[in-house]
């Protein structure tokens, strides 16, 4: 006989907001899921993504047990038939060809995990490699370096003070359909609609009428990547009409003449037909930015995965402190997560440095020590001396998310070994020969280690397991430490060693800073303090202890067990100077760096493209996150689907129809894609969205083969980078069209 439904918290893991969800339980499996009402973050918000959590949980895709190769064909295997595979062979590769032999691929579902966020530096470490590729490098980097070369920390990422700002001038973002990224808020719609409510502006620059530009005062469409001339030409206007107000961060910031000087060719007129945008509209759009008592200026994706993404994100910033609202209520502040380590006295810092190693083949620079996802084909398939051979990912699939899927497909399959930690067999991990399922996220504890260092309100939330794991099922962190171990040479060590030597190794820094709560204890008392009945809940815990809360709110893991709805810090405060880790000590406004890539940004001048030429841009779906939600019943209606949007203008000139197929073709391939006519994209622009193409042999994800859609990056053959990050261009370029006849 069946037991009564119950309920269980759990914070949502499928995109940045984290929202808190309740969900109920029966029999054993998660039956449905309603925001939690409770929560002091979300307030019982959710999207389609959180309410199809029980679909997620339960997709009979998902892996259950390890998946070894065996004569060229996976099959199902023990736990430690897996782990004795991977020490067999990683160890003896990397004795013989050193470590940079192994490359190791992070993906986007990483960051949304316990496992994702604290083991994955202890395996680079085992490793000794220096080839990292993440899913960064498509998508945020610029944001990094921009603020490492500010900031001095690459992590220093203001965000707007959405529930206090009065004017939000934002670029590149749909956060109504992605829910918001490098910017953690739930229920981002209604934060926008709040704003509008109490007086304030909302401006939205975007070549789409997106769902968040209907929502705007001001729609500004300008040409698909030209985002880094028009906030320069704001930046211009702010300096030529005396606009500037620094207010008490002139204190902490050098170089505003050197801005000054490095812009003056970039006026509003001098870009204007390069943006294709009214030269007076850009300057009311500075006065406006200047005039409003608070304003933050925010930049997503569509400013970052372009040619200048880095110069845009640095002139994101640099606006924001012209007008003094750079860490200032209201304006764009840093958030203070309870686990980043305890602030340090202001001072000078290390500095941020870039390209301090390169890549093999085409010498990219690595950044915040990875290299360019772009790059890894060509580091597997190009012959010599120190080309990877083995490569480890984690919950990536880059074959669908890199550029030129089918070079990537083909060095994959050359590899001497694969070892993926996924819950799916998809366009990557089927090359794997070893495959590490972790278990459904109903049976795993959540806490926010990334997210919550972009959150708009500071807070901390955890919540454990909704249920137990299943038989036969391997706890993520657990999967993860054994990995280390079996990597590391010290397989059949067991799993808490890993976690044990992570906490002494924490340790034995923090009592020797003289700003840390521990300072001067012995580490072994301390650790003897630490509560949690496993290796992760121990390093939490110690992590919360060591952090800005710890002393002054008592913040541990069991402070976070008594407070199941979240603990509420308060809203984001000031922080300068002290976050500030520049050589100087102070915001270093045009950094070397910078200044050496503005001459190419002045290069685009006076160089506006063909007014026939189409540029195609990439677009979110509220249903959908990059590729791995596809698999889901549920989240695949509405608006998700996988068409060629085209202004009605120009699908007349091509002679395009809607529902028709139309070829479209690029410097890395082409793909056929069904038309769909609308004015939401402005001519001489076309859209496609990103994650599709599950179209494959080998894999086994049922619902998304039977919708494949196109892998929009197989139109790209990784040579467009942006040279400061090595982010890859995934928007705004030519696309050449014509009809399926």
């Amino acid at each position: 006989m069946s037991s009564a439904p119950s309920t269980a918290l759990r914070i949502c893991p499928l995109c940045e907001a984290t929202c808190g969800l309740t969900l109920t339980l029966d029999d054993g499996k998660v039956t449905a899921a309603r925001g939690d009402r409770d929560d002091v973050f979300s307030r019982g918000f959710i999207c389609p993504k959180g309410a199809a959590f029980p679909e997620v949980d339960a997709d009979p895709d998902r892996l259950t047990t390890p998946l070894v190769r065996e004569n060229g064909t996976l099959r199902e295997a023990t736990w430690e038939e897996a782990f004795d595979l991977v020490a067999a062979r990683v160890r003896p590769l990397i004795e013989e060809h050193g470590p940079n032999a192994v490359g190791v691929v992070l993906g986007n579902p990483n960051v949304h995990t316990v496992a994702g966020a604290l083991y994955p530096p202890l395996l680079l470490g085992a490793l000794g490699t220096r080839n990292l590729f993440t899913a960064s490098t498509v998508d945020q980097m610029p944001k990094h370096v921009s603020s490492g070369l500010l900031f001095g920390d690459a992590f220093a990422i203001p965000v707007p003070d959405l529930d206090r700002t009065d004017h939000l001038l934002m670029l590149g973002a749909n956060p109504l359909d992605s829910n918001g990224s490098l910017c953690t808020a739930p229920d981002f719609p209604g934060r926008l609609k709040a704003l509008r409510r109490r007086g304030g502006t909302l401006t939205v620059v975007d070549p789409r009428r997106t769902r968040t530009a209907r929502l705007a005062d001001r729609h500004l469409a300008p040409r698909p990547g030209t985002d880094a001339l028009f906030l320069a030409a704001v930046a211009h206007t702010l300096f030529e009409e005396d606009l500037t107000d620094l207010g008490p961060l002139a204190a902490h910031v050098e170089g505003v003449d050197e801005v000054r000087s490095a812009l003056r060719d970039f006026s509003a007129d001098a870009v204007a037909a390069d943006c294709d945008l009214d030269a007076e509209a850009i300057r009311v759009t500075a006065r406006e930015l200047a005039a409003a008592p608070t304003a933050a200026v925010y930049g997503r994706m569509g400013s970052s995965t372009v040619a200048y993404g880095t110069l845009g994100n640095w002139l994101v910033d640099v606006l924001n402190i012209l007008t003094g609202n750079l860490d200032r209520p209201g304006g764009a502040l840093f958030p203070l997560s309870a686990t980043a380590p305890a602030p340090r006295p202001a001072g000078p810092g290390k500095g941020f440095a870039l390209g301090r190693w390169s890549s093999r083949v085409s010498g990219h620079p690595e950044a915040k020590g990875e290299l360019p996802l772009a790059a890894l084909a060509e580091e597997i398939d190009t012959p010599g001396e120190g080309r990877i051979r083995a490569v480890v990912t984690i919950a990536a699939n880059p074959v669908l998310s890199a550029p030129d899927g089918r070079r990537l497909d083909a060095a994959l399959a050359s590899l001497d070994l694969m070892v993926a930690v996924d819950p799916y067999l998809n366009e990557t991990t089927r090359h794997a020969d070893v495959v590490l399922p972790p278990p459904p996220p109903s049976q795993s504890a959540h806490f926010d280690f990334a997210f919550n260092g972009f959150a708009v309100r500071n807070q901390v939330r955890h919540t454990p397991a909704a249920l137990p794991l299943a038989p036969g099922r391997m706890d993520e962190c657990e999967i993860h430490a054994r990995l280390v171990l079996a990597v590391s040479g010290m397989h059949g060590a067991p799993p808490s060693a890993v976690d044990e030597l992570a906490v002494d190794t924490l340790l034995a820094k923090a009592v020797t800073q003289e700003h840390s709560p521990v300072y001067g204890e012995d580490p072994k008392a301390v650790a003897a303090r630490l509560t949690g009945t496993t290796g992760p809940e121990r390093r939490l815990d110690l992590m919360l202890r060591l952090g800005p809360y710890g002393r002054s709110h008592g913040l541990g893991l069991d402070a976070l067990r008594a407070a199941p709805n979240g603990i509420d810090l308060g809203p984001l405060q000031p922080r300068l100077p002290g976050l500030l880790k520049t050589r100087s000590g102070r915001i270093e406004l045009l950094p070397a760096p910078i200044a050496a890539d503005l001459p190419r940004l002045r290069a685009a001048l006076g160089s506006a493209a063909d007014p026939g030429t189409l540029r195609l841009v990439g677009r979110r779906h509220l249903r959908s996150n990059n590729s791995w939600l596809h698999n889901i019943p549920a989240l695949g209606g509405g608006s998700n689907r996988c068409t060629l949007q085209i202004h009605p203008e120009d699908a007349a000139r091509l002679g395009l129809e809607a529902g028709a197929a139309a070829r479209v073709k690029g410097e890395g391939g082409e793909l056929e894609a069904e038309v769909e006519i609308t004015d939401t994209v402005r001519p001489g622009v076309v859209s496609l969205p990103h994650g599709w193409g599950h179209d494959r042999p080998g894999t086994r994800l049922g619902v998304a083969s039977r919708r494949p859609g196109v892998n929009v990056n197989q139109l790209l053959d990784g040579s467009r980078l942006d040279p400061l990050s090595g982010t890859a261009v995934l928007n705004g370029f030519p696309v050449h069209i014509t009809p399926v006849l």
